[in-house]
């Protein structure tokens, strides 16, 4: 019969082996936790291994640790003690294994809700890469099993029934609550608190605080939800409208005559006063809105808006008024992909019209996702729950997109893909974003169907369509694609474009890496869509009626792993993910009509793209619903902070690096380099910062409270 003896029965004392034992046995699984955590930063060469981030991770390691032994240790029946810690081992290594994985392919860490969201699609999408990722993790899966192989190797050793455990298990307790305290002090009360609390996200959570607490933390707000986020206004002077709100000046009249005497002979001179311009606003009583709100986040949502200044209309207002458009968000493209020579389309698309010399495309955090909302949207992209913006866009209105706002005009709005159609929910985003959505699974037949598809048969099967629906009814269209030809892995084997055009980029770049001559190849297949589509549209005689923008969804991170970054390879440029110029990228404004090129380096990103392109068509639209501004509005200086100015932010690790007209802010340093020539005043850094972190507030609080459905209720009203 067996007996199990009560702690306080037994006052023995343990020998001096026995208790070696037991702190070995107590320290395992807080060691096996914190070897986890360190091995997982070790090998992020995107995260800086001795920061701040490393005494709060041990903290909750070790407690994490001790809360387990106690409660495994409490289990009266050793068999099932020893199975439960080798089952939530293998679990732990899974879990860590996962998001290493998840990191190396999509450049992020997931969340495990948000795995599960995906899984379906990565399995069908992305098996031959996910096989591929698995291969080259295996030195990080084997250090991973580590822990659960030495626990494997000595488990009869652990758990063994001891009487007189209670001083045991209580000092193990107590320095449990004591690291738990000061580890939830460090986050909650720090820098960091922020991270810790309403704007929690799985990816800089892991390196702030480690996975298993960015785990406990998921299912803490997953259940219970996250602290309301503190909605503060800017205290950033704004500029006055008044006195410039009028349409541009009627310059037939009110001129003024000057007369010269030349030769004998008068001459009479005409001067034309200077152009007033209106701004781009809809009517929208900001105030009313604010005093009718019966939410204190709304009703702060409504003062902000209304406290911005909107952007200037300008020389280029309706610039592009009735032409086409089609809008490419090219997967992982970036400048050092283009070539005169071996990419003569897209050089000459880069090179031609306006051309963006100060163009940026952030890591907004989610992979594809968060470039192509950027693009699509002029939105900031933030994480909803564990949800990536794009999805999150789908159940909420999103009234102000271009797919919609080409459609008032009477344009019909396309969308492509040629991956599936329901990849990333696009089949629910796109539709809500204005677009007719056609990918592979809902319409769109190409003639392989090899990983990754190819951009040039894309092109091939749908470009005539609208070109012929165009000439035959004169209907305009706005085209939207999303590529694919350039995703990674960048290798020969599992990537059907590289290997497509492999012998191409291998005699154009003989001394380079696989990795780097893999990318090329990848976007060769792009050069080729984009020749296809250049040629169809001068063929048909509207390359002067159609306007092509091009940009990427995100940098190729793909290239960067623990071993090597080949992106400074391919680029030639000594930078890390840490720097703001890893993130300087192509912006391609093309039309065929423009003679002339005008270079633009007004600072400038993805969420400039949907506003910049409002003015130039000529939409009816309100720049301060966007995150993003009208690269072409003049209405700041470039050595004030303003509401109205250019403003690239960039989310870097877990900071915020920016970039203005006036200089740079980099997250990794803390360091303001102005502009040669440009002096600003003791605040501008902060006040700079001020408005940075409002833009990622309410860009989401945007979806969150579904704002622009407000705001379209108000206008229809």
């Amino acid at each position: 019969m067996l007996r199990i003896h009560r702690d306080t029965e037994d006052k023995r004392q343990f020998t001096g082996q026995e208790r070696r034992q037991i702190v070995l046995q107590m320290a395992f699984f807080p060691g096996a936790i914190l070897y986890g955590e360190l091995l997982l930063r070790l090998f992020d060469s995107t995260v800086p291994f001795f920061t701040m981030a490393l005494a709060r991770i041990f903290c909750f390691s070790i407690a994490a640790g001790l809360l387990l032994y106690v409660l495994l240790d409490l289990i009266p029946w050793p068999k099932l003690s020893r199975t439960l810690a080798g089952v939530l081992l293998l679990l732990g290594t899974v879990y860590i294994c996962t998001e290493y994985c998840c990191k190396a392919f999509f450049g992020l860490y997931f969340s495990v809700g948000y795995m599960a969201q995906m899984a379906g699609s990565v399995a069908g999408d992305f098996a031959g890469n996910a096989i591929q990722v698995v291969i080259d993790a295996v030195p990080f899966i084997l250090l991973a099993l580590v822990p659960l192989a030495v626990f494997l190797a000595v488990r009869i050793r652990f758990f063994r029934r001891q009487t007189g455990m209670t001083p045991v298990r209580v000092t193990a307790l107590v320095i449990l609550a004591v690291l738990q305290l000061a580890g939830s002090l460090l986050s909650a009360t720090g820098a960091k608190r922020n991270l810790y609390t309403y704007d929690f996200q799985t990816n800089t959570s892991i390196g702030e605080f480690g996975a298993l607490t960015t785990l406990r933390l998921e299912m803490q707000y997953g259940i219970f939800g996250k602290p309301e986020e503190p909605l503060i206004q800017i205290q950033i002077p704004t500029e006055s409208t008044q006195d410039t709100t009028e349409t541009t000046v009627d310059t037939t009249e009110d001129t003024v005559d000057t007369t010269e005497t030349t030769g004998g002979e008068e001459t009479t001179e005409t001067m034309l006063p200077p152009p007033v311009y209106d701004f781009n606003t809809l009517d929208i009583d900001f105030a009313a809105l604010e005093n009718a709100a019966s939410n204190d986040t709304v009703r702060a949502m409504h003062k902000y808006f209304g406290s911005l200044t909107p952007s200037q209309q300008n020389e280029y207002t309706g610039y592009f008024a009735g032409k086409n458009l089609i809008l490419i968000t090219a997967e992982a493209f970036c400048p050092y992909a283009i070539s005169e020579e071996l990419t003569p389309t897209l050089y000459k698309l880069a090179n031609e019209s306006f051309v963006f010399t100060n163009y940026y495309q952030p890591d907004w955090h989610q992979s594809t996702a968060g470039g192509e909302f950027a693009v699509l949207t002029g939105l900031i992209p933030t994480w909803q729950g564990d949800t990536v913006a794009l999805r999150a866009s789908a159940d909420v209105a999103m009234p102000f997109t271009l797919g919609w706002g080409f459609e008032k005009l009477g344009y019909s709005s396309l969308a492509y893909h040629n991956n599936s159609y329901r990849y990333y929910d696009r089949h629910l985003s796109h539709p809500n974003f204005g677009y007719e959505w056609t990918a592979i699974g809902n319409g769109l037949e190409l003639a392989s169907s090899n990983w990754p598809n190819s951009d040039l048969e894309m092109m091939e099967a749908t470009v005539d369509g609208y070109i012929q629906a165009y000439l035959e009814t004169g209907k305009n269209f706005h085209t939207y694609y999303m590529t694919v030809s350039g995703h990674a892995n960048y290798n020969w084997p599992g990537n059907n474009m590289a290997s497509k055009n492999k012998q191409t980029a291998q005699a154009a770049y003989p001394n380079n890496s696989e990795a780097v001559q893999a990318y090329i190849a990848c976007n060769l297949e792009l050069e080729y869509a984009m020749e296809h589509l250049v040629k169809k549209l001068e063929a048909a005689g509207i390359a002067d009626e159609t306007v092509i923008v091009l940009t990427s969804d995100h940098y190729p991170y793909g290239m960067v792993d623990n071993s090597k970054d080949y992106y400074v390879e391919l680029s030639g440029v000594q930078d890390t993910v840490s720097d703001t110029s890893r993130y300087k990228n192509s912006l391609i404004m093309w039309c065929g009509a423009m003679e002339e090129t005008v270079v633009v380096d007004t600072p400038c990103s993805a969420i400039d793209i949907v506003p910049t392109l409002c003015n130039l068509f000529g939409l009816e639209y309100d720049s301060r619903l966007y995150s993003g501004r009208d690269v072409f509005a003049t209405n700041y200086q470039p050595d004030k902070a303003s509401t109205c100015m250019p403003l690239v932010v960039m989310p870097i690790g877990s900071s915020y690096s920016w970039i203005t007209a006036a200089g740079t802010y980099e997250a990794a340093t803390g360091v303001f380099t102005p502009n040669p020539g440009v002096q600003v005043d003791a605040e501008y850094v902060d006040l700079v910062k001020q408005l940075v972190n409002a833009k990622f507030s309410y860009a989401r609080q945007v979806l969150q409270r579904d704002y622009y459905g407000i705001i379209q209720d108000a206008l229809e009203k």
